[in-house]
């Protein structure tokens, strides 16, 4: 029998427990034993051990051990044991996840062995509350002033008691009192931040206080606030002897729903309940049954707030032109809060009969708890500066009556229809186990639309109110047990969508099997706003002013900020449409305050999350009513008065005349803020909130990608007619040149000697992941730009000729073939193509050796537009010559095995090595890996933004460089972890779905970022925890989808004997995740790596609240810190070519550099030095290049002006003299050989590395580059 289902049956008999003297006896605390702890990844698992004690729970115990133990002999595993196996291997995928959930659940619970001192103070409270004296009826003005001057206010909610009001207040010892809630049903879980258990008391007020017509305008809540400060004020007072802080909270913000928070003081008498981290709250109710006030009338439909301009102007703070007649407005959510206060004990009642019918709902409600705690859907404890999803606040028995929607099913009438939408949805029945139920409620959550569907929990007595009552005056309905109150009033339609995108997200984390889903899914704080939504914005909502004020509207939900709130998440909804898949907003949920305090202060600061819809998030035109086909004058009105100046009629092409709202951009950086500009501008039409008030991040990070304006201006031009940039411009370049070189295969006259078959990009530049949108250099632009933004940026790609016997055997003829066909091509192109510059380069670019057999002839194409590109040519047959040179089969047959292995030794055999990783890099998965990252451009818009920001932050902090063996990270490898948020197994298939029939998808789509800045959050999060040291085996990423190839295709994995790089990202082509990590990064990199996510990502969430100004925020996030390293190298600016894609470059520096004319001809002199920039020059690379091999020298690829070099430690110590030491060195100072412990004698020779020597030959070497060095002392 499994431990769940015994414990349901010890809890059998278990019934409500009412606080009353008669159960002083009773020993209450002795049900189960629990264990609290911090819902933190790394302490969850620890129990906690007070005074030398042991813990309560002491893990999971096995019967089977105890039976051996006591010489009992072992039984079969029964039937209901079996079936517990077969469910942690079908259901939950695997019996760690079962055993983890298992663990979790006591640890959430609170601790039973600190409950005694919390059961005796509530048995003390019982007996002072029923011992407290009756207030005579007193007016509400003239009681509030009694209670003041005992320095208690009295929480009374907006329509105010005025001198004229009639009725009276009055006080009288409770008629109840019940301990209510998740407390009573042993349900309570802990909460985000260190948030306290809640344990409600619910004190039912006297029928006789209140009268049948107290329903009506505020006048139950008026009474229920005197009585509520009656109890506050008692409970304060120092002779109570109850040591408690006392103070008011109000759920939601809402005035109507104030209850008493009582804290209690550290005094270490038996009453102190302090380590239970519990607080009690005081709720006032009203019997369901005694009540004069008849329920009939506090349906949906009906108007309880009937406040004419004479009387409402007298009781608040509005003018008479603000307030309307709105006698016969309905008032639901008013409504609602009054019902709520008599169901409390009947949701106790229902709760505690399911708990008894079903064994699973107990652990399924805490699990469905815990999972949306971690998300923000509740009580934001600890820091005050943690926010959390507006609405859920206060929401506790909604969760357990969505659990008993899905076990029970929903209502019918006694016709047998259902209401509740399609009216399918059938009871799943009480047999489910706790994660069961817990994937059915992430499913409903999922799927359910909350708009459109009602939902109708299954009732006793069938409904008290009609549906349409219902779905007419609320937004969305969730109608409880009692048939009386809607759960979901006041929840905003954008935070249901939320909760549904996060229940779309965790159900395919559990779906997936490559990763352990229980960090993911219950541990994994998951409130931060830059990985949650695809755009964040700060709003200020001090100086909001609704454009049109509704009174009735701001009574009905209590209070002026619900309003405005509410208002704002309206308008958003209107304005985005389907722009958006969720709308998001967050604020801290409410604090407690003092009792001298009666009205609550809310923070007038919001974030708006927004979660796009890739489809339709960055459409430029919205389209209104048709004139023709909806001649309606009403429609088209009230279009223009919501969208003010930004609507106009506009005639499409289809000859349709329509009403349009148009959002212009000028540069595809531009569109992607549409979203965010829909937002300013509804803020300001409708609550008159500025520019100012509304602050983002988006446009930091654009900038990061753009080229100063001082340079892009001349592409644009003057007259508008500018150079082609950007991608699209490089990728029609690029196919002029493919077909230039095809072309020449067809030329009857001067054909080539083989075909052309293939000519694949590998350039980041044509897949659209390059940092800076690619740009042309012709010599027009060339001639005018700064020696240092004169940089052209080559293309690279691969040419593949057809098969042919032709080919030599030789793998140094072969390179001398490839150098004879490029000439070919350079030669043929410049005739046949006006313009083209054409250039055969035989060099190795990567600094390694100059090995005859490694492929280094390149091809080097300039367009007349000023496009550069690089070629090089493919033959499959030099892997085949190199295999034999690693294997040493080149002369010995194929079946003799060769024992001799000094040829390892050999430069050929190293050589070979080389060349086989640079061939298996540069022609087998370089073109595979360029059409995976292509087609994730294509698919995921925001892909290649994250890309790019990523790359910018990598090379920003100096650690971004190529794979040539330097030590640092390849572009990529940025890729690779970049697609890790976008792509899961499988994804291909959904995406070609999804292009079949766009529009069916709709939120079904794969949940992934939407936004650059949040897929750069996520990577940033992950690399900042990502233990690469401990995961040997690295990460998986299903970049080529479900797509296979023969084993005999595969490429094959290089040697790792020349692999320093420890990151393993392995993909379905590389299954060993070493080819473009094999040499980098390495571990000082890579701990490098670690250490900057850490503090980028405290950068991130300081974002949230910064009041500094948006660049500021975001340049801090690539400003590299250089305290770390031993010396600082400064370059001249004005001779870097590439400083214009400084990440810290203002527009001035670079108009610095005097081009003053003093000769006739410098005009042909600047003509000619543009014609000779060299694609990819860059002397400061070159210059690290030369300089690596002697210390880690780091740099910012992307216009650097500094290296940092770091020594090697072990090169300090002092070492033994010998010759061809590989450093330069120094005998060691006389001092410390003298000082040494060892005798003078054995310390002559030592020798230690010559600090100033190195840095005075690296001054010769760069002379003319290098303007200063800098040397930290440690």
């Amino acid at each position: 029998m499994t431990a769940e289902r015994k414990r349901k049956r010890e809890e059998s008999s278990r019934k409500p427990k009412r606080l009353s003297p008669a159960i002083e006896n009773d020993d209450i605390s002795a049900q189960e034993t629990y264990e609290s702890s911090d819902m933190q990844e790394d302490e969850w698992s620890n129990a906690e051990n007070d005074n030398g004690e042991d813990p309560d729970w002491g893990g999971i115990s096995y019967e089977a051990e105890e039976s051996v133990r006591s010489g009992k002999k072992s039984t079969k595993p029964t039937g209901e044991e079996i079936r517990a196996i077969k469910d942690a291997t079908d259901l939950f995928r695997s019996n760690t996840f079962k055993l983890q959930i298992d663990v979790l659940l006591p640890n959430i619970q609170p601790k039973t062995k600190r409950k005694p001192p919390l059961e005796r103070f509530l048995l003390s409270l019982y007996t002072f509350l029923s011992g407290l004296s009756d207030v005579p009826p007193k007016h509400p003005l003239e009681a509030a002033r009694n209670l003041l001057k005992a320095g208690v206010s009295v929480p009374f909610p907006t329509p105010l008691p005025t001198e004229e009001t009639q009725w009276k207040v009055a006080f009288a010892s409770p008629s109840d009192i019940t301990i209510v809630g998740s407390w009573a049903n042993k349900t309570s879980v802990k909460g985000q931040g260190r948030c306290s258990f809640g344990v409600d008391l619910a004190v039912e007020m006297p029928s006789s206080l209140f009268q049948e017509k107290d329903y009506l305008n505020g006048r139950f809540f008026h009474k229920k606030a005197f009585y509520l400060a009656t109890i506050a004020a008692a409970i304060a007072n120092p002779n109570s002897g109850l040591n408690v802080d006392v103070s008011y909270i109000s759920t939601n913000d809402d005035p109507r729903l104030t209850k008493l928070v009582l804290e209690p003081k550290a005094d270490g008498s038996s009453t102190d309940f302090t380590k239970l981290n519990a607080r009690i709250n005081i709720i006032p109710t009203i019997s369901s049954t005694q009540s004069p006030i008849p329920l009939h009338r506090l349906s949906p439909a009906h108007a309880n707030i009937r406040i004419t301009p004479q009387s409402a102007s007298a009781s608040s703070s509005f003018s008479d032109t603000q307030i309307k007649d709105s006698s016969n407005l309905p008032s639901p959510t008013y409504n609602n809060a009054l019902l709520t206060s008599f169901v409390p004990k009947s949701y106790l009642l229902s709760v505690h009969a399911l708990q008894q019918i079903a064994p699973g709902f107990e652990d399924a409600l805490a699990l469905i708890r815990v999972w949306a705690n971690q998300r923000g859907y509740g009580e934001s404890g600890g820091q005050a500066a943690r926010i959390s999803v507006r609405g859920f606040d206060g929401k506790g028995p909604w969760w357990a009556a969505l659990l008993m929607y899905l076990i029970l099913g929903e209502e019918s009438t006694s016709a047998g229809r259902k209401f509740g939408g399609h009216g399918k949805r059938k009871p799943l029945g009480k047999g489910l186990s706790s994660y069961q139920l817990f994937r059915a409620a992430l499913d409903f959550l999922a799927k359910h639309d909350f708009e459109n569907e009602p939902v109708f929990v299954k009732a006793e007595g069938g409904h008290r109110y009609t549906p349409d009552e219902y779905s007419s005056n609320h937004d969305m309905v969730f109608v409880d047990s009692t048939s009386t109150v809607n759960l979901l009033a006041g929840v905003p339609t954008g935070s249901m969508k939320l909760l549904g995108n996060d229940a779309r997200r965790t159900l395919e984390t559990l779906d997936d099997s490559s990763t352990d889903p229980f960090p993911e899914v219950f541990l994994m704080d998951h409130r931060d706003l830059q990985t949650r939504f695809d755009v964040v914005i700060n709003v200020d909502l001090s100086n909001a002013k609704s454009r049109k004020f509704d009174f009735h509207q701001t009574l009905d939900l209590g209070s002026a900020s619900n309003a405005i709130l509410s208002s704002v998440s309206s308008v958003l909804t209107q304005a985005l449409g389907n722009r958006v898949r969720a709308i998001g907003i967050l604020h801290p949920t409410p604090s407690t305050r003092p009792l001298s305090q009666a009205q609550l202060l809310t923070s007038h600061i919001i974030h708006i999350g927004l979660v796009y819809n890739p489809l339709h998030a960055w459409r430029q035109v919205d389209h209104g009513p048709n004139s023709a086909s909806d001649p309606d004058p009403v429609s088209v009105k009230k279009f223009r008065d919501f969208w003010g100046d930004k609507a106009e009629l506009r005639r499409f092409k289809d000859g349709s005349i329509v009403e349009s709202v148009v959002w212009d951009v000028k540069t595809v950086d531009e569109k992607t803020l549409i979203p965010r500009r829909i937002v300013a501008f509804v803020l300001e039409r409708h609550f008159g909130i500025g520019e100012e008030a509304v602050r983002g991040w988006q446009e930091g990070f654009d900038r990061m990608l753009r080229l100063p304006e001082s340079v892009s201006r001349y592409y644009i031009g003057a007259d508008g007619a500018g150079v082609g940039v950007g991608f699209k411009a490089a990728l029609g370049a690029f196919d002029s040149v493919v077909k230039a070189i095809k072309a020449l295969s067809s030329d009857e006259g001067n054909a080539l000697p083989l075909s052309v078959m293939n000519i694949s990009p590998t350039s980041e530049s044509l897949r659209y992941t390059s940092v800076f949108s690619p740009v042309p250099l012709p010599d027009s632009i060339a001639s005018v730009l700064p020696p240092n933004a004169r940089y052209s940026n080559p293309t690279e790609f691969v040419i593949e000729f057809e098969r042919s016997s032709r080919w030599p055997d030789d793998l140094k003829a072969i390179q001398k073939v490839k150098l004879a066909f490029l000439e070919k091509l350079a030669r043929d192109l410049m005739g046949r193509v006006k313009g083209l510059r054409a250039t055969v380069i035989a060099g190795d670019v990567e600094g390694m050796d100059g090995s005859e057999i490694r492929d280094v002839a390149r091809l080097e194409l300039i367009t007349e537009e000023g496009w550069a590109f690089v070629g090089r040519i493919w033959h499959d047959r030099e892997a085949v010559l190199l295999d034999r040179i690693i294997n040493d089969t080149v002369s010995t047959l194929p079946h003799v095995a060769h024992k001799d292995k000094s040829h390892r030794q050999g430069r050929n055999y190293h050589s070979a090595i080389q060349a086989r990783e640079a061939y298996t890099r540069l022609y087998l998965h370089a073109p595979m890996h360029h059409r995976a990252i292509a087609k994730l451009c294509h698919h995921f818009p925001a892909f290649a933004g994250t890309v790019r920001i990523a790359k910018r932050w990598f090379a920003a902090h100096w650690l971004l460089g190529g794979t040539d063996g330097a030590g640092y990270v390849s572009e990529e490898a940025v890729e690779l972890l970049c697609a890790m948020f976008f792509v899961k197994r499988g994804w291909e298939a959904e995406v070609d779905r999804g292009d079949e029939d766009k529009d069916v998808r709709g939120d079904e789509q794969m949940v992934v970022p939407g936004s650059k800045e949040r897929g750069f959050a996520l990577l940033i999060q992950f690399l900042k925890d990502w233990k690469w040291d401990v995961q040997g085996e690295g990460i998986f990423v299903p970049l080529y989808g479900s797509s296979t190839v023969p084993n005999s295709k595969q490429p094959k994995a290089v040697a790792a004997s020349i692999s320093t790089g420890v990151w393993k990202i392995r993909t379905a082509m590389d299954e060993e995740g070493g080819i473009w990590t094999m040499f980098g990064p390495d571990a000082i990199v890579a701990r490098r790596v670690r250490a900057l996510a850490q503090a980028t990502w405290k950068c991130l969430k300081e974002m949230e609240t910064s009041a500094s100004s948006e660049k500021g925020v975001v340049l801090s996030i690539f400003d590299h810190p250089t305290d770390d390293y031993d010396v600082i190298i400064d370059l001249d600016r004005a001779l870097l070519p590439r400083y214009h894609q400084n990440v810290s470059l203002t527009a001035s520096e670079l108009l610095q550099i005097p081009r003053r004319k003093q000769f006739s001809n410098d005009d042909e002199l600047a003509a000619a030095s543009s014609r000779n920039i060299r694609p990819g020059f860059d002397p400061a690379m070159l210059l690290c290049r030369d300089l690596k091999d002697t210390f880690r020298i780091f740099h910012d690829c992307f216009g650097g002006d500094r290296f940092g070099i770091v020594w090697d430690p072990s090169l300090k110590q002092p070492r033994p003299f010998r010759v061809l030491g590989g450093f330069s060195f120094s005998a060691e100072s006389q001092d410390k050989q003298v000082t040494g412990k060892v005798d003078k004698g054995s310390k002559r020779d030592m020798v230690v590395l010559n600090e100033q020597g190195v840095l005075g030959e690296l001054e010769r070497l760069g002379r003319g580059i290098v303007s200063g060095i800098t040397i930290h002392a440690r």
